[in-house]
């Protein structure tokens, strides 16, 4: 199955960077704040356009843009607004600081974020979170994770996975398959650390012919095999690289659903996928969802959200 990621935020155009700095510094000039106006240009346009607004902003006002946004804004229209105007990889960097920062890890937001990327995403992850923070993304993660999950992780952020152009190799694909046979539904315990090579080794391509081949040879998907054999924390990185082998849009879309069920919102995880797929296959995901729940996911948002906070996200939506 090929994938057709569809963003929801692409260049406007036109564009005028110089314009929109001026509306920017006259809807937080004086009393009060029009967070209409910086809902509307700052989720309608591509993260690239909020660079080149932010450099004119600086340069003509002698002002911060983002120092400006987090004195005039607040709660979770805040978090919305200013992680629109980082580099989507530093926003990705920074998600990942936070989930390891203080008590506790948010294992689930380091499952989401890196399991999900290819080995070219994941060496721009790597290069600019030890820029970023001075201590390598491996090092700090292995001192917050531990066990077969931690060994997961640490495969996959030192980028040993194939890249997107390396070939599929259908007889490789044959014997990877047995090997997960061989150490999981055809053995008393599970070899993990097979599961380990082979899930972080093999390219995205390469591991949905896996997938199919194991599926041939054992009459069983790998997602009844992982939930036979795994459990906790490995468990769910497992299943997060299956389903985004099979179909990112319906693994973040599962995520969104989640983050919205039940009592209280995760209101993290619902700006974080937001944000960082907008770009990429956010209207992808709204299809997605709306095929997986039978609803729609603006209607979804709208109802656990409020005031601007619920704007903004719904402006990253795009049309319903």
């Amino acid at each position: 199955m090929d994938y057709h990621p569809v963003p929801t935020v692409k260049n406007a155009s036109p564009f005028d960077a110089s314009q929109d700095a001026q509306v920017l510094r006259a809807a937080m000039k004086g009393f009060g704040t029009d967070e209409q106006e910086i809902i509307e240009i700052l989720a309608g346009r591509s993260n690239q356009q909020r660079q080149a607004i932010r450099g004119i902003y600086d340069a003509e006002f002698e002002r911060d843009l983002v120092d400006d946004l987090k004195d005039e804004l607040g709660g979770k229209f805040e978090d919305v607004i200013v992680g629109l105007m980082l580099p989507p990889v530093e926003y990705l960097c920074k998600q990942l600081h936070a989930a390891m920062a203080g008590m506790g890890t948010e294992e689930a937001t380091l499952v989401e974020i890196l399991c999900t990327k290819s080995n070219e995403e994941m060496a721009e992850i790597v290069a600019t979170y030890e820029e970023r923070y001075q201590r390598p993304l491996a090092e700090q993660m292995c001192s917050e994770t531990s066990g077969f999950f931690r060994r997961l992780l640490t495969l996959i952020v030192t980028g040993v996975r194939d890249g997107l152009r390396t070939p599929v190799n259908a007889d490789e694909a044959k014997e990877q398959a047995a090997q997960l046979y061989s150490a999981g539904e055809a053995k008393l315990g599970t070899d993990e650390e097979v599961f380990n090579r082979i899930m972080s080794h093999a390219s995205f391509p390469q591991l949905r012919l896996v997938f199919e081949e194991y599926k041939e040879l054992s009459g069983q998907t790998i997602e009844q095999a992982i939930k036979h054999e795994m459990s906790d924390e490995l468990h769910e990185a497992m299943m997060a690289i299956v389903e985004c082998v099979q179909s990112p849009a319906a693994f973040f879309a599962n995520r969104l659903y989640k983050a919205m069920n039940g009592a209280g919102t995760d209101d993290a995880t619902l700006i974080r996928i937001i944000i960082s797929r907008s770009e990429i296959d956010l209207e992808t995901i709204k299809q997605e969802f709306e095929r997986i729940y039978n609803r729609t996911l603006h209607s979804a948002v709208e109802a656990e959200t409020s005031g601007d906070y619920k704007r903004a996200l719904t402006a990253l939506l795009g049309t319903v």
